[in-house]
């Protein structure tokens, strides 16, 4: 058996229940006796190459425990793109240490960050396991059936979309129309998850722009004009990433970030909820609002979805039991079992497959007209959300 410290990491953007898998991690590793020391890296990857090195050990039992139950991420996050300079000195803090299992939580970057770290390690002839915990909002994670912190961020889209959807409605005689924004750069996972309050076709939302569809501004202005007849008012929920296409994003910047991803509405772009907000305005002559979230949907502790938690933390000690068994270079999955009533446990991929691939929405989730979902979809998310509240409407008789 493999003997040493252990280390952990968490990257990328937060989620409401990433605490939960540090949590199940931390537990579990207690109980492991390969494992003498379980240590956190301050601030991911970037923070463990200049020492912040912390004692998780020292944590008292309840401070762990209500990880459980705590947004954002604990150990404190970063946007660190890996060079192969940084790898000699990662190997160096990883002797010095004694570390000799690493755990990261995050998505399909941190896990090319540990996949790196582990074969350089095993080049150089350092024994290291390194096991990545998933975790994105975002939902397009390659090879699991949906990601801790998908659930909750897309409860919280539902909730928010039925709530704005009973304004627009109601205030329909001041805007015609509103625009929500979701995050999710390639992917429309969270946009479509609006969807999950929608009762009858005059429920919010009626139109979704996917990232997986190319943006039609023609197309577009007929969908609304039509909405618009039918409703009185028109509700729209579109993806940050959202194109055009020629693969020009709608909302028209042209910065990136240290992973060339394009910072959607940076320095003088505009957002994609503004870019249509102005297109309906200027065809229409409509008043109408837009609503950006940005990362309140990664750290909503009152709406997280308690599925979400339960599997969060299963990840996390599933990634231990990995580690127990000697396994190394790979992410745990969560993996949908067959039948009618929802269950899931955890299996593995790779840690190579998922730095490279990205799962956007499978077409058979998608309308043939492309600005909404199907019933497979409805199907898909209704058991990760949880339930949602009923609200009444007056039925509005003639006095």
């Amino acid at each position: 058996m493999l003997k040493g410290n252990a280390i952990i990491g968490q990257s990328g953007g937060p989620t409401s229940v990433i605490n939960a898998s540090l949590a199940g991690i931390i537990t579990a590793a207690k109980e492991f006796e390969g494992i003498k020391r379980t240590l956190g890296m301050r601030f991911g990857i970037e923070g463990f190459m200049a020492g912040n090195i912390i004692d998780l050990d020292k944590e008292s039992a309840e401070v762990i425990d209500g990880l459980k139950r705590t947004p954002s991420s604990a150990l404190g996050s970063c946007r660190h793109k890996l060079s192969d300079d940084d790898l000699p000195v990662i190997l160096d803090i990883l002797r010095k240490q004694d570390i000799h299992y690493i755990f990261m939580i995050g998505g399909n970057d941190t896990m090319d960050t540990i996949h790196r770290i582990e074969g350089y390690a095993k080049k150089e002839g350092y024994d290291l396991i390194g096991i990545g915990v998933p975790k994105t909002v975002d939902n397009d994670l390659f090879g699991t059936d949906h990601t801790p912190g998908f659930p909750s961020a897309a409860r919280y889209i539902a909730l928010s979309v039925m709530q704005e959807g009973l304004l627009a409605r109601d205030m329909q005689k001041v805007d015609q129309f509103v625009v929500f924004q979701a995050i999710g750069r390639d992917a429309g996972w969270l946009t479509a998850a609006s969807v999950a309050g929608k009762k009858s076709a005059e429920d919010a939302p009626h139109l979704l722009c996917l990232p997986e569809r190319p943006f039609s501004k023609d197309k577009f202005l007929k969908d609304v004009k039509r909405c618009y007849d039918e409703f009185g008012f028109v509700s729209i929920v579109c993806g940050e990433g959202v194109t055009y296409a020629d693969g020009r994003p709608v909302s028209a910047s042209e910065v990136t970030d240290k992973f060339d991803n394009v910072e959607f509405g940076a320095m003088g772009g505009v957002s994609a909820a503004t870019a249509l907000h102005r297109i309906i305005s200027d065809e229409f002559g409509f008043r109408g609002e837009f609503e950006i979230t940005e990362s309140l949907p990664m750290s909503a502790a009152d709406r997280t979805s308690q599925i979400d938690v339960e599997e969060a933390y299963m990840c996390g000690k599933a990634a231990v039991e990995l580690a127990k068994q000697g396994k190394t270079s790979l992410m745990v999955t969560l993996e949908r079992k067959a039948g009618g009533k929802y269950q899931c446990t955890t299996g593995t991929i790779g840690l190579a497959e998922v730095a490279i691939k990205s799962k956007p929405m499978p077409d058979e989730f998608i309308n043939a007209e492309g600005n909404f979902v199907t019933e497979a979809f409805r199907d898909y998310l209704r058991p990760l959300i949880g339930e949602l509240p009923q609200y009444s409407t007056l039925q509005c008789h003639k006095a």
